[in-house]
């Protein structure tokens, strides 16, 4: 359904495209009677914009000629929210109808930023990956996202201010590999020079970043969001389970992704088919218990429990719920 201030921009649109646009045919373009048309008209004036009403067998309503709206105006934040809207919709599937609109917005709105600001989101843009849509979580601050990116790009080293799940707070300096967003977090995953490891930080945890002087050659075949999934896999958490079960890893990961599992896949003969029998171990990490069970019935795959076992005992109370609800007489609800 289109709001009342939808149509009243649309109706701006048309009048700035230039010339008289006469009652009829706004009331049909906005889908109105000739009344509202008024009452939009009337908005515009409110607003200050010198909206004209032409008599006459031809007339109706025109901007005053040689008027022109301002130039947009956006800042860091606002650009890039913009900017970031329109793909971040594009790559979920939510502007799949209009996918040339949002293709030349984003156009329009590049042309016209800094150039300073331009390259900078251009490198934002290329360094991103995605691999779920976006939640509802805390976003980066501007200017980290963009100079970590930065970064990314030019293959630069950057010293950023962190503080980790547990409130601790360090200064270390990371090589970059790439920006990935998974489930509404946003991540960088690069080399921890310090260390020689391979890390992953949440980019709302980082209170700043700066550029350093060098570069870095990042890993050849590198795929950052895989990167990021694995890591998120191996964190620690409250719970280590340790399960085999059988089948293929298509078949584990259409429920246990490699965000939340690591499945150990057996080496397999060169252009062998992935054998269904085969019992595959595979580690999770969580919290909390109480999600696994069903999505361990859901698999509908033989599996063993190795560990822990409160695990086995919550299995064993939702197999004894189920088995209960089955054999209830039809009409005999729980008391």
């Amino acid at each position: 359904m289109v709001r009342p201030t939808g149509r009243v921009l649309t109706l701006l649109e048309l009048l700035q495209s230039g010339g008289t646009r006469t009652m009829a045919e706004l009331a049909d373009r906005l889908g109105v009677d000739g009344r509202t048309v008024r009452r939009y008209v009337e908005h515009l004036i409110d607003l200050d914009l010198p909206v004209e009403s032409v008599r006459g067998r031809y007339g109706g309503y025109r901007l005053a000629p040689g008027y022109r709206l301002p130039p947009l105006m956006l800042d860091d934040d606002e650009a890039l929210a913009v900017l970031l809207g329109l793909v971040v919709g594009r790559r979920a599937g939510l502007l799949t109808t209009v996918d040339t609109a949002s293709e030349t917005a984003a156009a329009k709105i590049r042309r016209v930023l800094p150039e300073r600001l331009a390259h900078r989101l251009d490198a934002l843009l290329e360094s991103l990956a995605f691999t779920a849509p976006p939640g509802e979580f805390a976003a980066p601050p501007t200017g980290v996202l963009l100079t970590v990116a930065d970064a990314v790009r030019h293959r630069r080293p950057v010293s950023i201010r962190y503080t980790s799940r547990d409130g601790r707070r360090s200064e270390r300096t990371l090589h970059p590999y790439g920006i990935v967003t998974h489930a509404g977090r946003w991540y960088v995953t690069g080399s921890d020079p310090g260390i020689d490891e391979d890390r992953t930080f949440r980019l709302d945890r980082i209170a700043d970043a700066r550029a350093l002087p060098g570069s870095f050659e990042p890993p050849a075949d590198l795929d950052p969001a895989q990167r990021v999934l694995s890591g998120l896999a191996k964190a620690a958490y409250r719970y280590e389970v340790t399960l085999r079960i059988q089948g293929t890893v298509e078949q584990i990961r259409a429920r246990l992704p490699a965000s939340v599992a690591e499945v150990a896949e057996p080496a397999a003969a060169a252009g062998a088919d992935p054998d269904p029998g085969r019992w595959l171990r595979v580690e999770i990490r969580a919290e909390r218990l109480d999600w696994l069970p069903p999505v361990l019935a859901s698999l509908d795959r033989p599996f063993v429990i190795e560990r822990p076992e409160e695990l086995r005992n919550l299995v064993t109370a939702l197999a004894d719920r189920l088995a209960a609800s089955a054999s209830r007489p039809r009409g005999h609800p729980p008391e």
